[in-house]
């Protein structure tokens, strides 16, 4: 693994909304404590772009008619700043985590597709290890969409730990 400029290698803990992500910090800090003690936990939270057209549903009579509008970008910029907030409201959850383990944890977050987001974070903090929660999607859904972990792990230039919640 590629360390950081200290020869200490650097941690990367990627985390969402899920349980999956804040199951995958818990078990980091369980198992890996000592090894992250010394340098600082790095926590990113991938923001996701902005969606300039939005569909409304609108009742006429007994149907409804689904229309695509353009959002305004008064709404692009509130929608924007409320997903800022949930995502600097995550980070500080899990660096108070970490903090309660005795561990110091540096948060980041970028606007992004988070599947890149991840990938350039992983490359500009200069990470050995990325460590992602499994969200257990379904085959049909990854199939279309596909999975972050699943293209973490084929695309990142540095090993990846997919941690998966027991059932």
């Amino acid at each position: 693994m590629e360390t950081v400029g200290n020869g200490e290698k650097k941690v990367m803990v990627a985390i969402d909304e899920s349980e999956d992500s804040y199951y995958a910090l818990l078990w980091v800090l369980d198992n890996l404590g000592d090894s992250i003690s010394k340098t600082p936990l790095v926590i990113f939270k991938a923001q996701p772009p902005p969606n300039y057209h939005y569909v409304f549903a609108a009742v006429l009579g007994a149907a409804r008619m689904y229309s695509h509008v353009s959002a305004t970008p008064e709404f692009v910029n509130s929608m924007q700043e409320q997903e800022r907030k949930v995502s600097m409201g995550l980070l500080e959850k899990a660096k108070t985590l970490c903090a309660s383990r005795g561990i110091q944890a540096e948060t980041y977050t970028e606007i992004g597709d988070p599947k890149q987001a991840i990938l350039d974070a992983v490359n500009k903090y200069n990470v050995s290890l990325l460590i992602l929660g499994n969200h257990g999607i379904s085959k049909l859904k990854r199939a279309f969409i596909g999975s972050v972990s699943n293209y973490c792990v084929q695309n990142a230039k540095c090993p990846v730990l997919v941690v998966k919640r027991p059932e």
